[in-house]
């Protein structure tokens, strides 16, 4: 196998390798991959002739894998797993969404299908007598009350509303909350069907409806100032400083901000943080921000499980590793030895023990990667770990309701199942061009007309045949 890890590699020899050998009855050969380095070795090794029998991929829609999988090089999974029943698709969309030019060529690593979320410093709503928003002029409300009403009671004029961080992401695809604002008002997820044509997310009138809310907040000052330079793993420190009020992400970060506060006080951290989901637009339609719903695949390779017969027996091996008992080994570890069950949550056992260090690394930093199936959001999988205050607890409540009720109006990306070669060709110069655009545009740099002169270059540059390559593959997976 090939997996990606994140800290020090385990010793083959180690507790956890032993009792997931012992779980799936065969020997593992590992190699451990860093995480930073993974997706340059995953080139390197598929341009091989020495591929893995199983290999994480991270990106199966790069042009990598793309090429090695439509030569022959991995098993075409897309009929195969119905036997297997820890493997079988739990989600029809996710399942649409891991395709590769309409086929399955691995079992995608499960993440909750809608993870989107506005977290909101709970005191400062408190203060100012605020309510949670609901509709998107709740949060401009929200915001500007932020930035005008000392929320932090010093005296002074040093708050702001939204925390905007500068996004990595060269595409529409991207997952910023300006994506998730443009989806509130009824734009494409990235792209959609409208009157039977597929239209990108930024040439439809609900983009601009998005654009004009998002620079109202920007040009008011109800933002942090360096919105469009912030460091994205910079993007707490606002929040817990007491700078700014309101992240637009995914659900997971309250989480990452208890912890934040938790370091700061252990007494009060549990006063600063809440949440809400996805909102609805001035008209009361709702529209929600869905993600993938998968994080990367499991591929079988064919160069030396070469008949159905030695398939058979790898989907074997790799749905007993999905199953209950092998999604809480590899995502918790050994029950009773260095975690216990607790109200239905997994808590650490002498977490300072030097050996309980170890196998706690050996599984969170590197044999959680051979789950297929993640606790958040996921019935029947690993444990979640136990969050100690009742508001943490409150909140892993309210988080999985919200992903739930969100879900009803998720709003899907048909062009996922297919790949255009044009974008693949082209995608690194043509993608800045609108996300570039729109950020001048929201700085005040660039007028809605040269915008709009942005987005038709992209047309002009091979816009318009991605369109068209990416409606044809639809129309053969019947979208």
């Amino acid at each position: 196998m090939m997996v990606p890890l994140f800290g020090t590699a385990p010793d083959p020899k180690g507790e956890i390798q032993t009792a997931v050998e012992k779980l799936i009855g065969k020997k593992l050969n590992i190699t451990w991959v860093p995480n930073a380095e993974y997706n340059e070795k995953t080139n390197v090794t598929l341009a091989s002739d020495a591929l893995p029998d199983v290999m994480v991929i991270q990106d199966n829609k790069g042009p990598s894998f793309v090429k090695a999988a439509e030569a022959g090089a991995f098993w075409d999974l897309t009929d195969k797993l119905d036997k297997y029943p820890n493997l079988k698709p739990k989600s029809e969309q996710t399942w649409i969404n891991s395709k590769t030019n309409a086929k399955n060529y691995g079992i995608y690593r499960v993440r909750p299908l809608l993870r989107s979320a506005i977290v909101i410093r709970k005191d400062w709503l408190e203060k100012l007598d605020l309510e949670m928003p609901k509709t998107t002029d709740d949060l401009y409300k929200i915001a500007k009350a932020f930035t005008e009403k000392d929320p932090d009671g010093n005296g002074k004029k040093d708050t702001y509303g939204m925390i905007l961080p500068k996004w990595p992401g060269t595409t529409f695809s991207a997952s910023s909350p300006y994506n998730v604002m443009d989806v509130w008002f009824g734009a494409p997820n990235n792209y959609g069907m409208r009157d039977g044509k597929l239209v990108p997310e930024f040439d439809v009138p609900e983009f601009w409806e998005a654009q004009k809310y998002i620079k109202k907040f920007i040009d008011e000052g109800l933002v942090n100032p360096d919105w469009a330079t912030l460091d994205t793993a910079k993007w707490n420190d606002p929040f817990i400083q007491g700078k700014g009020g309101i992240i637009i992400d995914v659900n997971v970060r309250a989480g990452q901000l208890f912890d934040g506060f938790k370091e700061l006080d252990a007494e009060t951290y549990d006063e600063k943080v809440a949440m809400a989901g996805n909102l609805s637009r001035p008209d009361g339609k709702k529209f929600s921000y869905p993600f993938t719903g998968f994080n990367g695949i499991i591929a079988v390779s064919k160069q030396h499980v070469r008949t159905e017969a030695q398939l058979d027996e790898v989907l074997k091996v790799l749905d007993k590793l999905a199953s209950k008992e092998g999604s809480i080994l590899v995502s918790n570890g050994i029950e009773g030895r260095n975690f216990k069950v607790e109200d239905g949550f997994a808590v650490k056992i002498n977490d300072q023990d030097p050996q309980m260090k170890v196998i706690n690394n050996d599984v969170e930093k590197a044999f959680i990667q051979l789950g297929m199936t993640s606790s958040v959001g996921v019935p029947g999988g690993a444990y979640e770990w136990m969050r100690p205050s009742q508001a943490e607890k409150d909140w892993l409540k309210q988080r999985d309701e919200l992903m739930n009720l969100d879900l009803q109006t998720a709003v899907h990306d048909p062009s996922l199942p297919v790949i255009s070669q044009t974008a693949v060709e082209k995608g690194a110069t043509l993608n800045p061009i609108v996300t570039d655009a729109r950020i001048k545009y929201l700085a005040g740099e660039l007028t809605e007309e040269q915008f709009k002169a942005e987005i038709k270059r992209w047309y002009d540059s091979g816009g318009t045949q991605i369109l068209t390559e990416l409606q044809e593959g639809i129309s053969k997976v019947g979208g």
